[in-house]
């Protein structure tokens, strides 16, 4: 890959700390350039811009904006904010690239679920696939559905495509900022009764994208399935919390529906596709049905995936609750 093309990363206005604002620091670090595509110039922007990279500004579901922000492009990170069109943005964008030509590498974020909620899974009779997710879901979410659909689209395109399968985001609402009031008072209030998790931090997925993005060749065609360092249960979060909160924190289990009603619906009434989707994402691991772990990151990356403490000590509200 010539010094002159490069590296385009969608989202890139993400939060500090988020997976595409990461990695554009990163691959800053190591010497590449990076075209960083933006919704609104604005001051995140501006930060991108300070930090060195190229900003292009448009709309991912604008084909002209897609088509100009990749020329003279080799190498796509695609991410998006959850949305009822995600599908619609990933296509267009493998079309610019087919029209394209000469891409060396589309690294495509997915996620975890799609390694156990396969096509074949998914198609069973309704009551097999219910027993299958943990008994309380019997369909993919919208956002899910879109992932399993983009997935598709990067095969059918041709495109030289890595599909990262990242297992729930310690980042994730459900364990950050849709947790901080209960937090407040001493309180880590979730509905997954006892059954263990294994999530993953934004870092370590931004570390092994990047690792891809400048060395693609090995890793096209592949999908990797990652996972954090260790399957545990609420109440060995509730100490992470603990530790990292200087206080004493108590797991409280929830009522899957009870809780999605109480800090869900309210918060998220006016983005029902999100919504939506982590509303099954709490019905999967209330009941069980988020299941499996692998050793693929530790594998690509040569070092044990970063704890749950570690990116909770990360968390910019996290941070701001400790010090509350």
């Amino acid at each position: 890959m010539s010094e002159r093309n490069p590296i385009l990363v969608t989202g890139a206005a993400g939060e500090i700390g988020g997976v595409s604002r990461t990695m554009v620091d990163m691959l800053l670090d190591q010497g590449h350039a990076v075209r960083a595509f933006v919704r609104q110039d604005d001051e995140r922007a501006e930060s991108l811009r300070q930090a060195g990279a190229e900003v292009f500004v448009g709309d991912l579901l604008t084909i002209a904006d897609v088509t100009a922000a990749l020329q003279g492009v080799r190498r796509i990170y695609f991410s998006m904010s959850l949305s009822p069109y995600y599908t619609d943005a990933v296509s267009l964008m493998a079309a610019a690239a087919r029209a394209q030509g000469d891409i060396e590498a589309f690294v495509n974020i997915s996620e975890y679920e799609q390694s156990f909620m396969t096509f074949d899974k998914m198609t069973a009779p309704e009551e097999e696939r219910r027993a299958w997710l943990g008994g309380l879901i019997a369909n993919w979410s919208p956002q899910q559905r879109a992932h399993w659909v983009a997935e598709q689209v990067l095969d059918w395109s041709g495109l030289p495509t890595v599909n990262i399968r990242g297992a729930m985001f310690v980042e994730n609402p459900l364990m950050t900022w849709l947790a901080l009031e209960p937090l407040s008072r001493g309180e880590l209030r979730l509905p997954f009764g006892d059954h263990r998790l294994a999530p993953i931090a934004g870092y370590d997925v931004a570390e092994l994208c990047v690792k891809i993005l400048a060395d693609p060749a090995p890793h096209i065609s592949q999908s990797y399935e990652l996972n954090g360092p260790e399957l545990k249960d609420m109440y060995g979060f509730a100490e992470d919390y603990a530790a990292v909160l200087g206080r004493p924190v108590t797991y409280v289990p929830e009522d899957v529906e009870t809780w999605n009603e109480t800090y869900i619906d309210p918060a998220l009434a006016a983005i029902p596709h999100t919504a939506e989707h982590l509303k099954t994402l709490t019905r999967l691991m209330g009941g069980g049905g988020y299941r499996g772990t692998t050793d693929q990151l530790e594998t690509l990356l040569g070092r044990p995936p970063k704890t749950v403490r570690w990116a909770l000590e990360n968390h910019p509200r996290i941070r701001k609750l400790a010090t509350a």
